[in-house]
């Protein structure tokens, strides 16, 4: 093999890697973003979730991208490490559909009719219309739908780029020779997991698997071990996902090296012990493309079949591999960094950080408002932390956010959502800062022993009453995305800033009857300030809700 061939070999690995991935991104984009929530959405049964994980994995062409995106479900609490077995066991099936694929590069015919439908001339033709409508469509679909056929077409010219590449080394001797030394089992899977490892998918090193195929050199002895190793291999993408996570998170990543480690040794002790007492006649049949995707598609459903009936056992020994050896962080801000490149899942897990945002800063402001009928130093300090745990959701989201939309091409409708987000992020972190402030005048007037006259008293209760009020059904109507409960708070906002502006009249009445002293006129004005900022923030909230439907 000389330098040319290698190049072209270099070129054509380049070639079907980028068609791969050209054509996976073209089917998520066409899926409009809809295809990754389902592997957490129809993931309660082992059956279910098995068959998903095979059909996403099938559609995205890489079991390596769903068993990543299951990790992060499961770092973001959306999914079980149980369920995530399922559907990576899923994903491990669900890859041996690219082999397939793949064999369509090596049909060949002979005639003109057959010629025309010849594979290098559909790959043309493919291409053709592929550039056509990526060019040309108008609307986006036209122009995802053109993605896919330009992939697959870069992916078929790669495979014979590497196919042409090796043809020659069907002559050679010292390749043969290397290829027959796969026979030993052990180190066939050793190369298969290293090679795999080294390119980072397992479509890529059954690809490359088949393309050597064509020498004639390859015989099912030598293939098979390699193929238990591409198995075992394509794990490590799925490890350096663990990187960051949480607990939960790298037991989860840690699932595909474990299941498909135990998946092969069970294939490997099955087979091999059956071939020393019968002794297989199929061993030195020579390979083609088409056995190798057969092989590895029955290889791979037998290890997943064998695997299911065990995910509690897997589960168990990814536990005791990744042992919980502290408390979690208190507050776990859950914006998987993984799901940049699926807007619909970014935004889902904003959307679920906002509302926890939202519950904390109302719930803040409920206890802040209960100090004053009876104050506590804990309370008061819960609620000092409420406040600094909006501060960092309020800079992680914005900073997600923003992210996403300087990374990402998204919809109408998801830059409705951000700006939403983005809208109301400051509104919540100030309810929560008045809170504290409200926590702050109640802890004051307990140190100082401030008694406001009954009339005053009478006021705040009806105020705090009234601001109780709003903030719940603000809360609700933003986690609930209800309307009904936004268009109520404009009302209520009108009202408690009436009841404010009341409240400082007679308060200024009181004052004049020496009814009320200076220094309770301060905090009592500093109260009804607080309530009448946070009314107003829980409009802004409302009201962005009501423009954003």
């Amino acid at each position: 093999m000389g330098i040319s061939e290698i190049v072209q070999l270099l070129c054509g690995i380049a070639l079907f890697l980028f068609g791969m991935s050209l054509m996976g991104d073209g089917l998520k984009k066409l899926s409009g973003n809809k295809l990754e929530p389902v592997l957490y959405r129809l993931s309660n049964t082992r059956p279910k979730a098995v068959l998903l994980g095979t059909g996403v994995t099938a559609v995205i062409q890489s079991s390596c991208a769903t068993a990543v995106m299951v990790v992060g479900f499961v770092n973001s609490g959306m999914m079980k490490v149980v369920q995530g077995i399922n559907i990576i066991l899923g994903a491990i099936l669900g890859t041996s559909i690219t082999g397939w694929i793949l064999c369509l590069s090596y049909i060949e015919g002979g005639g003109e009719l057959k010629a025309l439908l010849s594979t290098s001339t559909l790959t043309g033709i493919v291409a053709v219309i592929g550039i056509s409508l990526r060019t040309f469509g108008k609307r986006q679909v036209v122009k995802n739908t053109g993605d896919i056929l330009l992939g697959f077409s870069v992916l078929m010219i790669g495979m014979n780029m590497m196919s042409g590449a090796v043809g020659g080394l069907g002559d050679s001797p010292a390749f043969i020779k290397t290829l027959s030394s796969f026979s030993n089992p052990l180190l066939g899977i050793l190369v298969g997991a290293l090679f795999t490892a080294l390119l980072q998918s397992a479509s890529a090193a059954v690809g490359i698997l088949q393309a050597l195929s064509v020498t004639g050199a390859m015989t099912f002895e030598s293939a098979l071990p390699l193929l238990l190793g591409v198995a075992i291999g394509a794990a490590a993408p799925v490890l350096l996902s663990s990187f960051g996570a949480n607990i939960e998170g790298k037991r989860t990543a840690f699932i595909y090296p474990i299941a498909a480690t135990l998946g092969v040794m069970f294939f490997s002790s099955i087979y091999y012990t059956a071939d020393s007492i019968v002794h297989f006649a199929f061993r030195d049949t020579v390979m083609t493309p088409f056995n190798i995707a057969f092989i590895n598609t029955v290889m791979r459903l037998i290890i997943v079949i064998f695997l299911m009936p065990f995910t509690d056992i897997v589960e168990s020994l990814v536990n005791m591999l990744i042992t919980d050896r502290g408390k979690e962080e208190r507050l776990n801000i859950h914006l998987e960094e993984r799901f940049i490149p699926y807007p619909a899942l970014a935004i889902e897990q904003s959307r679920r950080t906002v509302n926890e945002m939202a519950r904390i800063s109302g719930k803040a402001l409920g206890r802040a408002l209960s100090l004053f009928d009876d104050y506590m130093e804990p309370l008061y300090k819960k609620i000092s932390e409420a406040e600094s745990d909006v501060d960092r959701y309020e800079d992680a989201v914005s900073k997600y956010l923003v992210r996403l939309t300087t990374r990402q091409e998204l919809t109408r409708q998801q830059n409705e959502k951000i700006a939403l987000f983005l809208l109301t992020l400051s509104d919540m972190e100030r309810i929560s800062d008045h809170a504290l402030n409200l926590a702050g005048s109640a802890k004051e007037v307990t140190e100082k022993n401030v008694m406001f006259s009954k009339e005053a008293r009478s006021e705040l209760s009806e105020l705090f009453s009234l601001i109780r009020k709003e903030t719940i059904l603000t809360t609700e109507a933003f986690t609930e995305d209800d309307l009904f409960k936004a268009e109520q708070i404009g009302p209520l906002n009108t009202g408690i800033e009436a009841q404010c502006e009341k409240m400082k009249n007679n308060h200024i009445e009181r004052l004049q009857r020496n009814e009320c002293t200076i220094q309770h006129g301060f905090i009592f004005n500093d109260i009804t300030t607080f309530c009448e900022r946070v009314s107003n923030h829980c409009d802004h909230i409302a009201t962005a809700l009501i423009n954003n439907s």
